[in-house]
């Protein structure tokens, strides 16, 4: 999905980063840590998948819904950012 190599690095490093995440809730409820705790990690490693998803999107958006082949008109470009900009909204 990454469409170049920097791309395909920055996503892994966030995907690695949710593991850790998730490592840390999994280390939260092994210990029996108080609620709080484990929510507030939960409430992190949620906000990391939403964000990565909208930069997922993004990219789809980018790359797949408008043709990389041709210049986009600037009402199909204005469309597109109006579409990331609500989805990074909603997912925030």
């Amino acid at each position: 999905m990454a469409h170049t190599v920097e791309e395909k690095k920055r996503l892994l490093n966030r995907v690695r980063r949710i593991g850790g995440q998730v490592g840390a809730i999994e280390r939260l409820l092994s210990e029996e840590s108080e609620c709080s705790d484990i929510l507030h990690a939960i409430s992190v490693c949620r906000g990391a998948l939403d964000s990565l998803m909208a930069e997922v999107i993004e990219g789809h958006i980018r790359y797949h819904v408008l043709d990389p082949h041709r210049e986009p008109t600037d009402e199909q470009q204005q469309a597109a950012q109006d579409l990331v900009d609500a989805l990074k909204t909603y997912l925030k």
